[in-house]
């Protein structure tokens, strides 16, 4: 499949999508890179990959981009809005989210916030979920989830560093998963 990232950062998960997919164990073609923010790192990673590359600072913009390329499924890589696709891509999106949906997921849980939630908690596992995203957060079908056993003086930022090793696992399988099913699947079960 052809696809589309989105991001607002640094731009490690396309990191790790572009090596793997160069090593071959992860299916796709990358057609562009598209990110919310301004001058951020991993716009220019996209670009030093040879990946077209955009800024876009709303939805319409980013669709905009994104018609511009064949695009038949959209990764939401540490992208921090909700985003809003063109109807024929309603059900191509799919995103990660650095907890084991139901727990610490919703409005505001993103990234560290998460890892402080769990934390707080004193949760012995935490991990991620790979889903397709809809218009409410996080609620999207799982494709793939990935377990991380914490201990009791895990700080954040460890919980941090283990589940986004998960991660790095988890979003390619995911990806070769909806490569070999079919994205209907994940939506008829």
């Amino acid at each position: 499949m052809k696809m589309a990232v989105l991001l607002s950062g640094s731009g490690r998960t396309l990191d790790n999508f572009h090596e793997r997919i160069v090593s071959g164990t992860m299916q796709g073609s990358i057609e562009v890179v598209i990110s919310n923010v301004k001058n951020v790192l991993g716009l220019q990673k996209a670009l030093d990959y040879g990946y077209p590359a955009s800024h876009a600072a709303d939805n319409e913009s980013i669709n905009r981009i994104m018609a511009k390329y064949d695009v038949e499924l959209v990764l939401l890589a540490g992208f921090l809005k909700l985003y809003k696709p063109p109807e024929h891509l309603k059900k191509n999106v799919i995103n990660i989210h650095p907890s084991l949906i139901p727990s610490f997921c919703g409005a505001g849980f993103y990234g560290m916030r998460v890892h402080r939630a769990a934390h707080k908690r004193g949760v012995k596992v935490s991990g991620c979920t790979v889903h397709f995203a809809n218009e409410v957060y996080d609620e999207g079908p799982i494709i793939v989830q990935k377990c991380v056993s914490l201990s009791d003086d895990d700080t954040p930022d460890d919980i941090a560093a283990k589940v986004f090793a998960a991660e790095c696992e988890a979003f390619p399988e995911a990806i070769n998963l909806v490569h070999e099913k079919g994205i209907d699947y994940f939506w008829n079960k």
